[in-house]
C-alpha cells in the first residue's frame, strides 16, 4: 500500500512541523518573560529593593519548570497520538 506510506510520511512531517512550531513559541515567550522579569529586577533593584532580586528570580525558576512541563506533556500527547 503506497498511498499509505505516502500519507503515513505526511502526516508524520505535519506532525513534526508542528512540534517545532510550539518549541519555538515556548522557547521565545520564555525568553520574553525573562527578558520583562530582568527588566523589572533592574527597575525595582535601582530604589534599593534586594528581595525584589529573589522573588524575580524564583519567578524565573517556576515560568521556566511550568513552560519546560507544558512541552514535554505537549510532545508525549503527539507522540502517543501518532
Amino acid at each position: 500500500m503506497p498511498f499509505m506510506s505516502v500519507l503515513d510520511s505526511a502526516i508524520l512531517i505535519v506532525v513534526i512541523v508542528l512540534v517545532v512550531e510550539v518549541v519555538v513559541v515556548v522557547v521565545v515567550v520564555v525568553v520574553v518573560v525573562v527578558v520583562v522579569v530582568v527588566v523589572v529586577v533592574v527597575v525595582v533593584g535601582e530604589g534599593g529593593g534586594g528581595g525584589g532580586v529573589a522573588a524575580a528570580a524564583a519567578a524565573v525558576v517556576v515560568v521556566v519548570v511550568v513552560v519546560v512541563v507544558v512541552v514535554v506533556v505537549v510532545v508525549v500527547v503527539v507522540v502517543v497520538v501518532v
